[in-house]
């Protein structure tokens, strides 16, 4: 999947989104991006299409949040902040990951050798024109 969208199509293409992670084995996605590309409010607009009712923001100083959702927990990560694997490891980074529930992850370059191998990489780019390209690569 490739697609390049406004702000204002944000919802469309998460609703797009959501279709290709219903069909995945994998719920990990690793979001790469630069700081500002839009990782969160990507991630902001994909909980709305789970029907998340709770306030979505990146947890950049408590490292993982967790949204209840009729499909069970969404989990959303943020390691900017992480400074080694042992602190991925102590907030129990591979448990959340094997849950079987949905994992979103930003700044995954900082604990990649704990993502799973199957996990769905997406890429957002900001374009000249102030839009996003976003891809997906699936396993």
């Amino acid at each position: 999947m490739k697609k390049i969208y406004t702000l204002e199509e944000i919802d469309e293409v998460a609703k797009g989104f959501l279709l290709l992670l219903q069909e995945s084995a994998s719920k990990v996605v690793a979001f790469y991006a630069e700081m500002g590309a839009g990782k969160t409010t990507f991630i902001k607009a994909l909980c709305a299409q789970l029907d998340v009712q709770a306030e979505v923001n990146s947890p950049t100083f408590a490292i993982v949040n967790d949204y209840p959702s009729p499909h069970g927990s969404v989990f959303h990560f943020d390691y900017y902040r992480i400074k080694s694997m042992a602190e991925a490891f102590d907030i129990g980074t591979e448990d959340y990951f094997y849950s079987g529930q949905i994992c979103l992850v930003e700044w995954p370059e900082k604990i990649e050798a704990l993502l799973p191998e199957d996990a769905l990489i997406v890429n957002i780019n900001v374009l000249p024109d102030d839009c996003r390209e976003i891809s997906v690569d699936l396993p």
